[in-house]
């Protein structure tokens, strides 16, 4: 069967998986890759990430719905005949070969001749610049090293498709960030087509053309990483993704683009509006921790009464948790170079934001 989108070179199409036939772990899932994008799949562990990449992969077979690659169904293809390549959190290097035969083991499994498998290895280690490690064993290599082979491997029959399944959660926090530097420029170089999984937000800012947000088997907004931080469609995509502040309160009137929210403290502010308000339906304001200017001067618009409860210093910034109408947990980042003398524990200030900073997100009956 073939798709009706040839501009998808990846679809997913009403797929659900369950694997007990009681709870369903992806929910009608439809999704499209272009050629050439980065997508990340991000969520929390249980929300049906990684069961999608291994639908995808063929490596799960979905209870419902179809897969389409390059138009072409491929739910009855069996992995290996894909053309997909796969990177995993462990590597999957065999210990007992060579840097080179783990490269090469792909290649003769598709049967090619050995002057090209050779020429094929060379080229992907080239392409990760470990080509002065080809002899070695895996046990002989580093952590980003082996990352960086596995990687390799992945790539070196040049596949229609990389999946990579939290390829660097194994990494401690300065060889993740040069691994995704790394990927990021394979992936602009070769330009490869990228579904990439991951529960750090961080990670999916940095490499992603396209975010897609699962919570409880249903993705929650797909949006570049910009629009996704800037503009979240729910509360659940606001604090999933990134830190932001929640205040809850009832909506007011409202246009396209602004509402008036009236939160449970009294207090009535102005925020951005989002698709399905409703006045006089319950909502949460959102505003990121970063957006909120302490002491702040006639220029922001929203104002509140705070009191500090708590200051946590973080070497670049400090993070100042509030009591802001009712909510203890309201958290304000401010860089060192901004900190007053006098914000301590105990002292009250003003809370301000610009009001177009700030979203009224998930309208429910009062």
């Amino acid at each position: 069967m073939t798709s009706n989108d040839a501009a998808a070179f990846v679809r997913f199409k009403g797929v659900e998986k369950s694997y007990d036939g009681l709870k369903t772990v992806v929910k009608h899932l439809d999704l499209d890759v272009a050629r050439g994008e980065f997508l990340t799949l991000l969520g929390p562990s249980g929300s049906g990430k990684t069961t999608s990449l291994m639908m995808l992969a063929g490596f799960e077979t979905p209870t419902e719905g179809q897969i389409f690659l390059e138009g072409k169904a491929i739910e009855s293809v069996p992995a290996h005949k894909r053309g997909i390549g796969m990177v995993f959190q462990n590597y999957a290097l065999f210990p007992h070969m060579t840097v080179a035969e783990n490269m090469a083991f792909p290649l003769q499994v598709r049967g090619l001749k050995r002057h090209d498998i050779e020429d094929k290895v060379l080229k992907a280690l080239d392409m990760v610049r470990l080509s002065a490690l080809a002899n070695r064993y895996p046990s002989q290599l580093s952590g980003g090293q082996q990352q960086r082979i596995a990687l390799a491997r992945a790539l070196v029959f040049e596949p229609k498709l990389v999946l990579m399944d939290e390829p660097l959660g194994a990494l401690d926090k300065q060889l993740r960030e040069q691994m995704q530097l790394e990927i990021r420029r394979l992936h602009r170089e070769l330009g490869l087509t990228v579904v990439f999984v991951t529960h750090d937000q961080a990670e999916a800012l940095t490499l992603s053309d396209r975010v897609a947000i699962f919570n409880d088997g249903v993705i929650q907004q797909v949006d570049t990483p910009q629009a996704l931080y800037e503009r979240p469609a729910n509360t659940f995509v606001a604090t999933f993704m990134g830190d932001t502040n929640v205040l809850p309160g009832v909506l007011g009137r409202f246009t396209a683009d602004r509402c008036q929210v009236r939160l449970d403290q009294g207090e009535e502010l102005f925020a951005r509006s989002t698709p399905g308000l409703v006045s006089g339906s319950r909502t949460t304001l959102s505003i990121r921790s970063e957006r909120v200017i302490l002491d702040g001067d006639g220029r922001y618009d929203s104002h509140l009464a705070g009191r500090i409860e708590e200051c946590i210093y973080l070497g670049d910034h400090v993070r100042i948790r509030l009591d802001v109408a009712g909510n203890r947990d309201f958290n304000v980042k401010v860089p060192i170079a901004q900190m007053q003398p006098d914000w301590r524990e105990g002292h009250s200030l003003r809370v301000c934001w610009h009001s177009a900073d700030a979203s009224a997100l998930d309208a429910l009956p009062a």
